[in-house]
């Protein structure tokens, strides 16, 4: 599927908000804890790449390969 970068941006920001809050809710972390996770995670890296279509997944999904990912 192809978007406009700005729409792009726009998806990853989202998943990213719905991600950090998905793991203080879930896995009762703190926001910086949660920010560091998902900042430093292969996941995210893939989600930053449009070829993957990571961004275009619900954020349960992301979010699971994210604590697959991290053993959380």
């Amino acid at each position: 599927m192809n978007v406009s970068e700005k729409d792009f941006e726009y998806m990853v920001e989202n998943q990213t908000t719905n991600i950090i809050s998905l793991l203080v809710d879930e896995k009762h972390l703190t926001m910086h804890q949660a920010f560091d996770i998902w900042f430093k995670s292969e996941t995210y890296k893939h989600l930053n790449n449009p070829a993957t279509g990571l961004y275009f997944q619900s954020p349960r999904y992301v979010y699971s390969y994210l604590c697959d990912e991290k053993s959380i």
